[in-house]
């Protein structure tokens, strides 16, 4: 019997629905269930084909047992190696290499000291910094916020360089990004699941949490929608991840990666809608009982990136593949 477990903390409609979904199924010696723990021991198997990962960023002890998991052959979604290491302001670094359009963003050291260190610690960092390059380089209004949170935590939004002094002055240890404003006219929130499996929901950033996938918009052009999927697989192709969400404000016609760093995405049926609940519950159930199906017990059974995979080379050949679409383009 192959097992699909799911590890979760406050969320309840989703792994519920999950565990339901795929058992319903009835898919011959696979079946799903809650991650149960009552020990964790060095380079032991979970018991588990699979792991849906949905709490791992917020609680270090079960990012370790999934990393034990996955040397020992489980199929942890996402990959917690890659995860561990990701973060929004490379994401960004990313997308520019494979010509996905994001906001202009720089990063910043953290205005407090971090623990056990000194100004010595802090030699190679001019003081100050540069600040009119890069509010010349990013404008505002501009947006600050942490260069690997999530959740609308510790964000601002600024409309000059005093303001942003201000705040900035209020970010503690916080390694802080300060990004561009894209004043859009659409907006959109994608699923991504298993790298290929897109649902694009229309999205309204600036309604209340509860409101926002009440858009009140027409539809979107297919056209638009086409190049938002496109984005979304290229995205995710690279990055590797199997479940996440790409956030695209709409300029101009011009789709701009705004947050795709949401490796356990809301889900909740009560934030997503029911629609889109069936959906990603649907999708998620599918694709676990695909990846069971396709896990070797000893292997290494995750997803990697394009760009880990093709490691010391990875900037330049993707490079190359900007210019190759920017000649494809010209052909067209």
């Amino acid at each position: 019997m192959k097992k699909i477990g799911i590890l979760f903390g406050q969320e309840n409609s989703f792994p519920h629905a999950f565990v339901d979904r795929v058992n319903q199924k009835g898919e011959k010696d696979i079946a799903a269930e809650f991650v149960h723990i009552d020990k964790v021991m060095q380079a032991e198997a979970s018991g588990y084909s699979v792991i849906i990962d949905r709490i791992s960023q917020d609680v270090p002890f079960y990012r370790a047992m999934l990393k034990n998991a996955a040397i020992s052959g489980t199929a942890v979604i996402n990959n917690p190696f890659w995860w561990s290491a990701d973060e929004k302001f490379f994401n960004n670094a990313l997308a520019v290499k494979i010509g996905v359009p994001v906001p202009k963003t720089v990063i910043l050291p953290s205005k407090d000291l971090p623990d056990d260190t000194t100004s010595q610690s802090f030699r190679n960092l001019a003081f100050p910094l540069d600040w009119d390059a890069i509010f010349n380089y990013v404008g505002f209004p501009a947006y600050m916020k942490p260069f690997d949170g999530g959740g609308w935590k510790e964000v601002y939004k600024l409309h000059h360089k005093d303001e942003f002094f201000e705040k900035y002055d209020l970010t503690k240890q916080y390694v802080m990004m300060l990004q561009e404003e894209i004043t859009f006219d659409d907006y959109f929130r994608c699923y991504c699941i298993g790298g290929k499996h897109v649902r694009i929901m229309q999205y309204e950033p600036r309604n209340p949490h509860h409101l926002r996938y009440e858009h009140g918009k027409a539809p979107a052009a297919k056209k638009l929608l086409d190049l938002v999927k496109n984005y979304v697989i290229k995205l995710n192709k690279y990055l590797g991840y199997d479940f996440n969400t790409v956030e695209f404000a709409i300029r101009d016609g011009v789709p701009y990666a705004i947050d795709f760093c949401n490796p356990a995405p809301d889900a909740e049926v009560t934030s997503v809608g029911q629609e889109n609940f069936d959906w990603v519950v649907e999708t998620a159930a599918d694709y676990a009982i695909e990846r069971a199906k396709k896990q070797k017990d000893g292997r290494d059974n995750l997803t990697w990136g394009e760009y880990v995979k093709t490691g010391a080379a990875g900037l330049p050949l993707l490079d190359n593949e900007k210019k190759v679409e920017k000649k494809s383009s010209a052909k067209k």
